[in-house]
């Protein structure tokens, strides 16, 4: 039988903060039913003093492990997708080995923004298929309140923080990891971008952004890279259980689902409370539909994510 990434467990963190557009709109010149209006969020969580991206990863990870009934011990690959890690180096990934208190074993970032996770996802699929491990942990996790502008109310009112986690195996059989597809497109770097990095000013910089530009791909964009994924695995539409998408704004989810002829109902939307949360979003949403019930073995999942680079991504999953 074909060896394949089986997803074994999922767990998601949340900062203890949350912020609803009220507390906002004391801040910044905006309004509750302008940004509910425009993208359907409504709350947020921020992280405080204390609470990191490898914090946040290391919580998800342990509720991870739990569900699959693994131990850290038992983990030999740890791939932690983000934009806003706790250091320009070392990786994040290996503060969450630490932390989980795990000796030795693969660790390392991945940086694609918004379709990190999709990223990690791919490369651990590689790697359990090719025998360089057996387990791993797979994550989003960011920050993103760090990079904010918070005078910026076309921004600072779409991201929140958090992290989401799974535990892949490799397996023979029917279930796991179907198929992924990756793009980027570098050109649009001016659409979507942070003004700041080591190089370049050596600061961390803010978060910048063209929404409506970032809009009109984000919606092409994923509807063809969920045709493809789904055609290298030999899906259609009319297969899938639950689209699992990047929650970055309600019209983007309910414009991707029409274009691929989905029913809304198949959509897992969680961008209402927990906002935009890059890399962690995917999983964040995933471990929540996983938790709720709505999700059950044997579904057909699709995960799809678009962010700065542009990157975009999807993968087409066996739960």
């Amino acid at each position: 039988m074909t060896l394949r990434s089986v997803l074994k467990g999922s767990g998601s963190a949340l900062p203890l903060r949350r912020v609803d557009n009220a507390e906002l709109a004391d801040k910044v010149e905006t309004s509750d039913e302008w940004i509910v209006e425009r993208t359907g969020i409504r709350s947020r969580h921020i992280a405080a003093d204390g609470e990191t991206t490898a914090t946040l990863a290391t919580e998800a990870c342990r509720k991870a492990l739990e569900a699959a009934g693994l131990q850290p011990g038992d983990i030999d690959l740890i791939v932690l997708a983000t934009a806003t890690p706790d250091q320009t180096f070392p990786s994040s990934a290996t503060k969450v080995q630490a932390l989980l208190g795990i000796d030795d074993c693969i660790a390392f970032d991945v940086h694609a923004v918004c379709t990190g996770f999709l990223y990690a996802l791919s490369v651990a699929d590689a790697m359990l298929r090719g025998g360089n491990a057996r387990r791993a942990l797979v994550i989003g996790s960011e920050t993103f309140s760090r990079i904010l502008d918070w005078n910026d109310r076309t921004t600072c009112v779409l991201f929140g923080d958090g992290a989401g986690a799974i535990v892949l195996e490799a397996e023979a059989g029917e279930a796991g990891i179907l198929s992924t597809r990756l793009h980027a497109d570098g050109r649009h770097n001016g659409l979507l971008y942070v003004d700041g990095g080591p190089s370049t000013t050596g600061t961390v910089g803010k978060l910048r952004m063209k929404g409506r530009e970032v809009f009109r791909h984000a919606v092409v964009n994923l509807a063809e890279v969920l045709s493809e994924v789904l055609g290298a695995a030999g899906l259609t539409p009319d297969d899938v259980d639950w689209v699992v998408p990047h929650q970055a704004n309600a019209r983007i989810l309910d414009a991707t689902a029409r274009k691929l002829g989905l029913p809304a109902e198949k959509v897992i939307v969680t961008v209402d409370r927990h906002a935009n949360t890059s890399a962690a979003s995917v999983p964040l949403a995933l471990d929540t539909a996983i938790r709720d019930g709505r999700i059950q073995r044997g579904d057909l999942l699709v995960l799809e994510a678009m962010g700065g680079g542009f990157t975009w991504g999807a993968a087409a999953v066996r739960y």
